[in-house]
Formats: C-alpha cells, sequence, structure tokens
C-alpha cells in the first residue's frame, strides 16, 4: 500500500523484497551510528547486522506482524524508515502499534521528511484498524522527544525495560 506523504514530492509505502536493501541501509546506519540507541544497544541485545537482516526477512515473511515503512523522495531511493510491529492493548481492547528505529537520511534531516512519515503512517494505521502508536525515546535525545511532541505523543510517567530471554 502507497500512502501520500504530507510533502507531495514523497511518497509513503511498506517496505518490498525491492526496497529491501536501501531499508537495511538506512535501518543499518542508525543502528550503527545513533549515540542514544548505542547507549542502550547492549540491554537491547542488538545482534548487529545479521539480527538486523533477518528482521527485513520476518517482517517479508510475517507482514502480520508488522512491516518497515520508507519515505521515498520522489522516484529516488528512500530517505525515511521506521519500524512498525502490532499488538492488541488490552486499555484500547484493540490493535496498537509499536513504532521503533525511527530515521531520517542525514542530507534530508529537518526537511519535513520525519513528520510526513509519520503523518501518512498514522493514516495507514488508523486504515489498518489501530488505535494508538507507542514509541519509547532516550532521556537525553531532547530533538527526539520535540520530534515526538510536535506530532502529537505524550510521555508516559514510566519506563521501557528489557529481559533479554
Amino acid at each position: 500500500m502507497t500512502a501520500p506523504c504530507v510533502d507531495s514530492s514523497l511518497r509513503c509505502a511498506r517496505m518490498t523484497r525491492d526496497s529491501r536493501h536501501e531499508a537495511r541501509a538506512l535501518l543499518g546506519g542508525f543502528l550503527e551510528r545513533d549515540p542514544h540507541y548505542r547507549a542502550t544497544a547492549a540491554s537491547y541485545g542488538d545482534g548487529g547486522p545479521e539480527a538486523l537482516d533477518r528482521a527485513l526477512e520476518l517482517f517479508l515473511a510475517r507482514p502480520e506482524l508488522g512491516f518497515v515503512w520508507l519515505a521515498h523522495a520522489g522516484g529516488e531511493r528512500p530517505v525515511g524508515a521506521c519500524v512498525v510491529a502490532y499488538a492488541i492493548s488490552t486499555s484500547r481492547g484493540g490493535l496498537v502499534a509499536k513504532l521503533d528505529d525511527v530515521t531520517i537520511d542525514p542530507q534530508w534531516q529537518g526537511r519535513g521528511v520525519g513528520s510526513s512519515m509519520l503523518r501518512a503512517l498514522a493514516d495507514e494505521l488508523r486504515r489498518l484498524g489501530a488505535s494508538r502508536i507507542d514509541t519509547a525515546c532516550h532521556r537525553d535525545n531532547t530533538e527526539a522527544w520535540r520530534f515526538y511532541e510536535r506530532l502529537g505523543f505524550a510521555p508516559l510517567a514510566e519506563e521501557r525495560l528489557a529481559w533479554l530471554l
């Protein structure tokens, strides 16, 4: 499914087998270089590039679990990516989405790509019946906090925890 982003020069769509390598480049760059992600990567059990490759294959093989959302500039390669996984919320009584690994190509940052990408994602998720998007943000990442709050995300009085199995 392709959805128009707020900026008409952008097109947002789920990752396909054809766009998998571009999605890997964007997400791999984020996972390798983002200082806020790297600060907690051990707690997440970061498995490196091999884990990312397995995850991308799982998204293609099991779309009922979630997808990778990409923002394309014109007909060009993706310039933005994020990961969406589904969950069932007992408080909402239905489907919600968990948002991870939001990244924009550094050359495209500050140009509205992230906002357009997430607004188009929200439209897509509403169409699919989801009623909430949850995400997490490193406390020290003030730029990301401002970005999420501008879109309407509200902080919760709780902390995300991880238990590696």
